[in-house]
């Protein structure tokens, strides 16, 4: 199996400069996209999620620096690394992008051999250090952990949805893992493509593990996100069973204590956790009153979601 080639980001005004990094970059080893200003960059990284950025310093709109700043920001893109380039060679101008958060940083004209050296030492580290799914290529636990505790510690009001998918063991064990790891990456984009059409700019969606995954967002936008996503979840996993199985509405597998049984379509049930009305302390207190409310959800019929309306 073909191992994807690593998506290269080249952010800089400068057309012709533009072109001479992509064409010194091969096609069969990156695969390059193009941002001309700012703006422009902040939106790819956002939603193409490149494994490296090559960000000019002097853009229109959003600089360099600030773009860099905004990475830096938002847990999605933090760990992203970023090469800097510019034509100063200033000592001020380099320190300036390593304080904004760039990883490093190469002086214009450069080597392309150089350039290829470096992307490739930065992605080493970044698929190294990163915790993120290589399922569906959301943050993981480190991740997710400190975005909740900095929402925490700025004492923000936030909701946490946490997702799990019901009778996904059953499934996997009919189908088989490969088909079952389809479903993971299919609910893991239906929570991005949730999240970005209804939720905030800076929402967060993060895949605890296995069947688990989880959002960050407001709390006035915790249900419309729960409503939408048990919608269209309910719709796109009858893609994933055979018309048999589908017409029939169950598969027959065998439960965690090996009884074999009947199970339905899958559903997903959301339990929501927020700070309105109690003071949260750290993710595992996050994390612990999830689970409580999981098992109730769990207990319904159906896609459903809980919101936790107890006060402390």
């Amino acid at each position: 199996m073909l191992q994807p080639r690593p998506k290269v980001l080249v952010a800089d005004d400068d057309h012709n400069m533009r072109q001479l990094i992509s064409e010194a970059l091969p096609r069969h080893r990156f695969e390059v996209y193009q941002a001309a200003d700012g703006k422009e960059t902040w939106d790819i990284v956002k939603n193409l999620r490149p494994d490296i950025v090559l960000l000019d310093v002097m853009m229109p709109g959003l600089d360099g620096i600030e773009v860099c700043r905004q990475m830096r920001q938002n847990p999605q893109t933090r760990n992203i690394p970023v090469i800097m380039l510019t034509a100063k060679a200033q000592l001020k101008d380099k320190l300036k992008g390593i304080e904004s958060g760039a990883d490093d940083y190469i002086t214009k004209p450069f080597d392309p051999l150089e350039l290829q050296a470096r992307i490739e030492m930065h992605i080493r580290r970044f698929a190294r250090d990163s915790d993120m799914s290589p399922v569906t290529e959301l943050p993981g636990n480190r991740t997710i952990e400190l975005a909740i505790n900095k929402k925490i510690e700025t004492g923000e009001i936030f909701a946490m949805c946490y997702a799990d998918l019901d009778d996904f063991k059953a499934y996997n064990d009919y189908y088989g893992f490969m088909q079952g790891s389809e479903v993971i990456k299919m609910t893991g984009q239906l929570l991005r493509d949730v999240v970005a059409r209804i939720g905030n700019d800076d929402d967060f969606v993060g895949h605890i593990g296995g069947d688990d995954f989880m959002i960050l967002t407001t709390t006035d936008k915790s249900e419309p996100i729960s409503a939408a996503v048990i919608t269209e979840f309910d719709e796109r996993i009858k893609e994933y069973y055979s018309p048999e199985d589908r017409d029939k509405g169950y598969i027959i597998s065998t439960d965690r204590r090996g009884y074999v049984m009947k199970f339905p379509i899958m559903s997903i049930s959301i339990s929501i956790v927020h700070n309105e009305h109690r003071q949260l302390t750290d993710a595992a207190q996050v994390g612990r009153i999830a689970a409580e409310l999981k098992k109730y959800a769990k207990d319904l019929e159906g896609s459903v979601y809980v919101f936790d309306r107890r006060k402390a």
